[in-house]
């Protein structure tokens, strides 16, 4: 059953005092019930209540200040005067001693198992040697029982309120260190990103100011070929870098598309400008790409096309894109010399561009392999990317 609002207010307010702020307003609340009857009732005798019933009182009361502290001490504290309450017969009668159920109940709450027991049984078996009727006895027994399942009532609630406190701070922790894996992922895909254009761009820029020196004399027409192609990848690389760096700013403005397949053709026609014949090729029905497998398609044939502009010498390269029921193969091939021999191998640990292919590939579920040509000089990459899920 949910407790109303204004109790659950209540006991939040309550959490937010001092410990012993609340014990001493429960202690002076307990004082007040137990002097009440001094009040309400006349002594039979015709003269004022014995002085020796109020000190029980004060003396029953005073301690549950300090019940949160020493609950052991207070219980034995708050029992042994009120078991000599009755020596003097000129004192009213109590119907319940509050402050021996309170002390009880602290025990319950607070003390270890075998303490708890041990003062169930203490305060059990005293109360049943002092009391003077059965009755009496039942009554208590029934009182101290239900403070003793009230204690341990509590004594849950409060452990399952930690353990619920401890499960949210683990999820938060645990929210929190994924929220940093997924910035360490976008800081190093912005990474591989800016590492593929700046070594595109410049690649194809340093070949064509190597060659513009040359062509000026030989060639005017030539030369200004090669500065148009240094200008117009100048501008790309500028563009992407633009559009990459909107990612990283507070306010999300609006962001041009990341290059994907369908750039591909533009790609190859920049490297053409850089004096390789590249061509590119597809077969078989198109099918979906998810949208970081298409970024990482475009990046992976921009990093294989710079390898090939900055190291293969070759003059010829292919863009072979293989659709296949349930992935994407993609072929990058050149005719340039290569030291390697033999069969595919799985792409090197060395290298920065093989291994942001390959790491382009793996983080969408794909796998990529590099290695000399079988059917001539050269090297091939490829790289099979999965089908988006229908």
């Amino acid at each position: 059953m949910t407790e109303p609002r204004y109790v659950t207010r209540l006991r939040g307010w309550v959490a937010t005092l001092p410990p012993t702020l609340v014990d001493g307003a429960l202690a002076a609340l307990v004082l007040a019930a137990q002097l009440w009857p001094f009040v309400s009732a006349d002594n039979p005798w015709g003269r004022p209540w014995h002085w020796w019933g109020y000190t029980v009182v004060v003396a029953a009361a005073i301690p549950l200040i300090w019940r949160r502290r020493a609950p052991v001490a207070v219980l034995l504290g708050v029992l042994v005067p009120t078991g000599c309450y009755d020596f003097v017969d000129e004192v009213v009668r109590q119907p319940i001693w509050y402050g021996s159920l309170v002390a009880f109940y602290t025990v319950a709450a607070h003390s270890a198992r075998w303490i708890r027991r041990l003062m169930f049984v203490v305060t059990i078996s005293g109360g049943l040697l002092v009391v003077g009727s059965s009755e009496t006895a039942l009554r208590g027994i029934v009182l101290f029982v239900a403070a003793y399942a009230i204690g341990r009532a509590a004594a849950a609630s409060r452990a399952h309120t930690a353990a619920l406190e401890e499960r949210a701070a683990q999820l938060a922790r645990e929210r929190e260190a994924e929220a940093e894996r997924a910035a360490e992922r976008e800081r190093a895909r912005i990474a591989r990103d800016m590492h593929d254009i700046l070594a595109h761009a410049v690649s194809v820029m340093v070949v064509q100011a190597e060659a513009g020196p040359v062509a000026v004399a030989a060639a005017p027409d030539r030369a200004v070929a090669a500065f148009d192609a240094i200008a117009a990848a100048g501008r790309d690389a500028m563009d992407q870098l633009r559009r990459m760096l909107n990612v990283l700013k507070e306010e999300q403005g609006p962001r041009g598309p990341q290059p994907t397949i369908a750039a591909l053709p533009a790609l190859a026609e920049q490297v053409r400008a850089a004096g390789v014949r590249v061509t590119c090729s597809t077969s078989g029905e198109p099918g979906a790409l998810s949208p970081d497998a298409e970024v990482a398609a475009y990046r992976i044939a921009q990093e294989a096309l710079t390898n090939i502009v900055k190291h293969a010498g070759a003059a010829r390269a292919a863009i072979s894109l293989a659709w296949q029921d349930h992935a994407l193969m993609i072929d990058i091939t050149d005719d340039g010399g290569s030291a390697a021999s033999g069969r595919d191998q799985e792409l090197p640990s060395g290298g920065n561009g093989l291994i942001g292919i390959r790491e382009r590939a793996a983080a969408c579920g794909g796998s990529a392999v590099a290695g000399p040509r079988e059917d001539g000089p050269g090297f091939r990459v490829r790289v099979v990317l999965p089908l988006a899920a229908s």
